[in-house]
């Protein structure tokens, strides 16, 4: 209990020390318990452009996936700005969805993790036809043959310049309260990973005028200057408005492919390819691709396997980081609503990818 009390003292001397009382109040209660209910929204864009031959056409085309919202409701315990939090999801089919997050007078830290699967989609394309130059838009929403996987990681952490008159906190967490209003800038630093994956074979007529491409993953770090505001319009009210652009200093795609025994190019007159050889990879013919539109059902012999994977090291990204934090306090007890939203994107040769992640939060707590 004696070391536990020093802890204790520590903490509690460390919150009061780094703060201006006249700006930032270290409530005298240190223990929080939070109630909280949050929705969590991904949309996925991904794009591909491609020559088709067989038409001689020139094809934009475009899958749109958005996951239902995932809804959880959950509890946050801890002393200061150091505690733990517990959630449980509302909504079936959503996914899972992990979050670990931890704010100072200087610092904040944020973990986002994300997996789900969905055969939802929105299929656009634009047409452009080489030779008269005549473009044809579409746009169908429709159900995959199979599901298309997607996985994200996001580490932020950022450091705040002005800590002792400005705090993210107030907003966030309620661990300290803004009394007047200040502002400062900001400097953040982000690890972001993905990867999109639709390789069960079902889905092998999007791989064929997707250049083979079945899977992209990404590695991506940015660095960001940003600047927030906490204003204060009444006592115990505070409103936060953050904004960071970050530039990606680090991008690798990686993407997996398969090749196979058709392609996109012009239906011929005469079916003179017999059977395909597993073997040789050719078709009695000796040629090693057979045009997408004289595949015959059930007996198109279709084939296909993996090749070497592609990795690319892109030019530099922009994406953003914006948040928006309202909090009430009472002497012993506070509201909150918080949001949050973020965007990446990277691309490479032949496909581009944009996510975009963003929550919405309410919470109400106590402290004791």
């Amino acid at each position: 209990m004696v070391r536990l009390h020093q802890v204790q003292q520590y903490l509690d001397t460390k919150a009061k020390a780094k703060v201006d009382p006249h700006y930032i109040e270290v409530p005298d209660k240190p223990w929080r318990v939070i109630l909280r209910y949050k929705e969590n929204a991904v949309d996925v864009d991904y794009t591909q452009s491609v020559d088709i031959p067989a038409f001689n056409d020139h094809s934009e085309w475009n899958l749109c996936f958005e996951p239902p919202v995932a809804s959880s409701v959950g509890f946050w315990v801890g002393y200061r700005g150091t505690g733990f939090s517990y959630s449980k999801s509302l909504t079936k089919n959503a996914g899972r969805y992990y979050s670990i997050s931890s704010t100072g007078a200087k610092y904040g830290f944020n973990f986002r993790l994300r997996r789900f699967n969905t055969q939802d989609a929105t299929f656009s394309s634009t047409d452009r036809n080489i030779e008269t130059g005549v473009e044809d838009r579409t746009e169908t929403t429709f159900t995959m043959p199979a599901p298309v996987w997607i996985r994200s990681a996001y580490i932020n952490g950022y450091y705040v310049f002005n800590g002792r008159r400005y705090s993210q906190a107030a907003a966030y967490n309620q661990s300290v309260i803004q009394r007047h209003s200040a502002g400062s800038f900001l400097l953040g630093a982000t690890w972001y990973q993905s990867s999109f994956d639709y390789s069960d074979i079902n889905n092998f007529s999007f791989m064929i005028i997707g250049h083979g491409i079945y899977r992209a993953k990404v590695h991506q770090a940015n660095l960001g200057v940003g600047y927030g505001y906490n204003w204060v319009p009444v006592r115990g009210l505070v409103v936060n408005v953050m904004a960071m652009p970050t530039v990606s200093v680090y991008n690798r795609v990686k993407t997996y492919k398969y090749d196979s025994n058709y392609d996109l190019s012009p239906e011929e007159p005469v079916d003179d390819y017999g059977d395909w050889n597993k073997e040789t990879k050719t078709w009695a013919n000796g040629k090693t691709h057979k045009p997408i539109l004289m595949a015959k059902k059930p007996n198109s012999q279709f084939d296909y396997w993996d090749i070497e994977p592609d990795v690319d090291y892109s030019m530099f990204r922009i994406n953003l980081d914006l948040r928006l934090g309202i909090a009430y306090n009472w002497r012993s007890c506070f509201i909150g609503a918080q949001a949050q939203y973020n965007n990446f994107h990277y691309k490479n040769d032949h496909c581009k990818v944009n996510i975009y992640d963003a929550y919405a939060r309410v919470s109400f707590g106590v402290r004791l």
